[in-house]
């Protein structure tokens, strides 16, 4: 969550009840933040398009794309929060009533701020894949909050250095969702892109990358089909091709699997997520301990040899305990 001392930096004297009302409205809809944080990982992915491209950088996206990515932020952060956000009058939202304008930027305070937005509230919005990171904040684009002096042919200019110190942050420095790919070192990216097989591809990154969160995503990028999901199946997917290796890939989108993972020790997968671990034949003492299969398991240390296959994972509908 936001530092509250980020949360502060607007000066006491810049009153702003709309401002603050919105502000607070965004953290009761999203407490954690996982709403918003969704957004900014499904509109990148949105444009990487990594099931039909195999990208999943932003630096691999043409210069178009890239300018596109503000507008479907706005899209995005409105069927996301479509219980707070209508639709605006005048500018791109109406939010308790009053309107604001969205703005995305690549670079905090990179923002920039057409002539019909001055003196109005603004949502602004960034987000850093290679960095890691996202922020979503409020801001009124007054005369002081705004460059009057640096103002180009269209009539645009940027939050002025005291602006962006006003901005009420709603989220601050927040951690963008896993882009598994963009994480990894050269040599084990290489490894993974190797194979031509799209299911060879998969096969590898779940091999090389354990107990880390591994999303749907990551999963059609190196697939690149359209029933990429068929890669990550018992039946010709990596859990079957894997499973003599001694890898149990759980998914995140059942609570059996959920609990599973917790109980050996690992990440949990998130709903669209996925995690990768290895393990082995537990005996008394072991800890992180788990029933499959009607025999007890726990998860491999890094070296370890692993001799037996693997359990299947439980059903769907069955609870661990």
């Amino acid at each position: 969550m936001a530092d509250p001392i980020e949360l502060a930096l607007w000066s006491e004297t810049d009153d702003d009840d709309a401002r603050d009302a919105i502000v607070a409205a965004f953290r009761a809809a999203d407490p954690d933040g996982q709403r918003a944080a969704r957004v900014f990982r499904d509109t990148l992915d949105q444009l990487y398009d990594g099931q039909h491209t195999g990208r999943y950088r932003w630096d691999q996206l043409f210069k178009t794309e890239k300018t596109h990515c503000g507008t479907l932020v706005e899209i995005n952060l409105r069927r996301a929060f479509d219980d707070l956000i209508d639709d605006g009058e005048t500018l791109d939202y109406r939010i308790l009533g009053h309107e604001i304008d969205c703005k995305y930027s690549q670079s905090v305070g990179g923002w920039m701020l057409p002539p019909e937005s001055f003196d109005q509230l603004l949502l602004v919005a960034h987000a850093d894949d290679a960095k890691g990171v996202w922020n979503l904040g409020v801001i009124r684009a007054t005369e002081e909050n705004r460059r009057m002096t640096s103002v180009n042919r269209d009539g645009k200019t940027n939050l002025s250095p005291l602006g962006k110190r006003r901005i009420a942050w709603i989220f601050r420095n927040e951690p963008m969702l896993p882009n598994t790919l963009l994480a990894l070192d050269s040599s084990v990216l290489d490894a993974v892109f190797a194979p031509r097989s799209g299911q060879q591809r998969v096969n590898e990154l779940f091999r090389r990358v354990t107990h880390k969160r591994i999303g749907r995503n990551t999963v059609a990028t190196l697939a690149q089909q359209d029933d990429y999901m068929k890669r990550v199946r018992d039946n010709g997917g990596a859990r079957g091709a894997l499973r003599n290796e001694g890898f149990l890939i759980p998914g995140g989108d059942y609570e059996s699997h959920r609990v599973l993972a917790r109980c050996l020790g690992t990440e949990v997968p998130l709903p669209g997520e996925f995690v990768s671990l290895r393990v082995v034949p537990a005996v008394d003492g072991d800890v992180g301990v788990v029933e499959l299969d009607g025999r007890y398991w726990r998860a491999a240390f890094p070296d370890e040899a692993v001799a037996d296959p693997a359990p299947r994972l439980p059903t769907t509908k069955s609870h661990l305990s």
